[in-house]
């Protein structure tokens, strides 16, 4: 890249980041604990405020997000001065790869051509000696790795035509989980639920949802429905402890008419 492509798609901004960068190093010069803190000791807060961001999206409360928003800005400029304080990046630094980086990524709006698609151009960016699977964050959840496992695999072809073939192999591992429960043989059961799981999400992928968030939307829809289903007991005198499953499961039914009539 040319000092003039650098020019010429600089995006100047009104400088909030350094805004933050400096409340961070004001902090640290005026509070000990602040000024104690290294990357490492600060991950645990991180990573509880990216968290916290995703609860205030799926939530739907702007008002929180634009206050965890915030949190998590103040995390991201902690991380930038502490490394500055070590003398190995700084703030313009950050941003100017991550500049560099977009203008990689979308070189139709940039004059580099046709966009190829995200991962055939993050596998351009990997060293040579390199595979596919490098690189991939150890501290993504499960669900989430196996996503990005796959989507790394059909960057180089490794991948079903259609959804009906991860279809047709979540079929197939269902299958093999019920054949392992009935020889009860409890590490092939583990080895062929994971199996499944790895197949699911495949077949999320390739119909559509990201499989964590179709995942949390499943888990709000159930802790919804079932504290509907503990309201209804409790009108109704019943002890969810020693209803018994039928009458649980009516009361379940129940709660999914209501959703169907409102």
């Amino acid at each position: 890249m040319t000092d003039d492509k650098d020019e010429q798609h600089h995006f100047p901004g009104p400088g909030t980041l350094d805004r933050a960068v400096r409340l961070v190093r004001f902090l640290r010069e005026n509070c000990p604990w602040d000024a104690e803190q290294t990357a490492e000791s600060l991950i645990p807060y991180l990573l509880e405020e990216t968290h916290e961001v995703v609860d205030a999206i799926q939530d739907g409360s702007l008002h929180d997000l634009e206050g965890e928003l915030g949190d998590l800005l103040l995390n991201l400029a902690f991380q930038i001065v502490v490394a500055e304080d070590t003398g190995t990046m700084d703030a313009e630094s950050v941003y100017r790869r991550l500049e560099e980086k977009m203008i990689r990524r979308h070189p139709q709006l940039f004059g580099g051509g046709e966009h190829p698609g995200w991962e055939v151009l993050k596998a351009r960016e990997r060293p040579p000696h390199e595979g596919v699977l490098s690189g991939l964050a150890r501290g993504l959840d499960p669900l989430t790795k196996s996503y990005r496992i796959q989507e790394r695999v059909a960057s180089v072809g490794f991948d079903w035509e259609s959804y009906e073939g991860a279809w047709d192999k979540v079929a197939e591992e269902l299958a093999e989980v019920r054949g392992a429960v009935e020889a009860g043989d409890p590490a092939a059961v583990e080895e062929e639920v994971g199996d499944l799981l790895f197949a699911a999400a495949n077949l999320a992928r390739l119909a559509g949802p990201h499989p964590t968030t179709a995942l949390s939307r499943a888990n709000s829809k159930f802790q919804s429905r079932f504290l509907r289903l503990e309201q209804l007991a409790r009108e109704r005198g019943i002890s969810t402890k020693s209803a018994g499953l039928e009458v649980l499961d009516g009361l379940w039914d129940e709660v999914k008419q209501e959703e169907t009539e409102g």
